[in-house]
């Protein structure tokens, strides 16, 4: 069985993947509001250690299909040391069809394409990409470490390397006096990027977070429900891609899933319904809500 430090988180999308730890915690690990790697200390594990771990998996699971790599950014690993792993994972597991894991901008910027492509060549199918916001300052103030036009620039080498991209965006993360600014920059931006897949989640202020310590103060006012809808409404309107966007994570008021662009209109019109109507049994009780 793989062995796990901590907690492991995936994106939804992996339900069903062979989750292997190839890093623990996460390269940059300075998000305000983000608690899922703040007792980790970043480190990637060794191709031998992995290598034991696979043998071990294999003869469990000698059928899986696809491979998710924990834990933040196993692509801030060495290129080599990626592709000596990716041969021991295709060598074990004979019907591997897609690798995954996500990633950071520094770290994508960190390869080069032609270094992309090569990992996509040996089994680097899907990207997950924590973009968050297209709002520079909103950035900045998030500690993401990267500014809008670098994310825009490393979801681009990842496009180019043919390796299928999934970014996140946090709806309310602006708070409630930077609401709208921040949708419509992210809708600006995902437009520039052309994602196949975006995942809107709701945030989340958790206890022990800098995001939590500014919300005690004062200095950060999470909008309410129905300001999220607004704000999931106009960032959606502001957004051309061709890919699926979805807002139907378990911290989301109202479950979307949206076909990009030829359902945007109507979801649109249906979000403003339900924000003006103000039914708060429509909307998902903060009690089964979940990060």
């Amino acid at each position: 069985m793989p062995e796990y430090e901590g907690t492991i988180i995936r994106p939804p999308s992996e339900a069903e993947s062979l989750i292997l730890q190839y890093t623990v915690g996460c390269s940059h690990n300075q998000c305000v509001f983000c608690p899922a790697y703040k007792q980790k200390k970043f480190r990637i594990r060794s191709i031998e250690e992995m290598e034991r771990e696979i043998l071990e998996c294999a003869q469990d699971f000698k059928d899986t299909r696809r491979i998710f790599l924990a834990d933040g950014d196993a692509l801030a690993a060495p290129q080599q040391d990626l592709l000596q792993f990716f041969t021991l994972l295709r060598r074990n597991f004979p019907r591997l069809q897609r690798i995954g894991m996500y990633a950071n901008a520094q770290s994508i910027l960190g390869k080069s394409l032609e270094e992309l492509a090569a990992l996509r060549e040996q089994g680097l199918g899907i990207l997950y990409l924590g973009v968050e916001s297209g709002d520079d300052a909103l950035l900045a103030w998030m500690r993401k470490g990267v500014s809008e036009e670098e994310m825009i620039e490393a979801s681009g080498r990842v496009k180019k390397a043919g390796i299928k991209l999934s970014v996140t965006v946090l709806l309310g993360i602006g708070g409630r006096s930077g609401s709208i600014k921040h949708a419509r920059a992210t809708g600006k931006m995902l437009t520039e990027i052309d994602p196949d897949y975006v995942g809107a989640l709701t945030t989340m202020v958790v206890p022990g977070t800098p995001l939590h310590l500014l919300q005690e103060s004062g200095d950060f006012m999470l909008p309410d429900s129905f300001a999220i809808l607004d704000e999931l409404a106009e960032m959606i309107e502001h957004t051309d891609m061709r890919g699926l966007f979805f807002a139907n994570h378990a911290s989301n008021y109202l479950p979307v899933m949206v076909r990009m662009p030829v359902q945007r209109d109507e979801t649109v019109k249906m979000i403003r319904e339900v924000a003006r109507e103000g039914n708060a049994s429509r909307l998902k009780p903060e009690r089964l809500r979940r990060l």
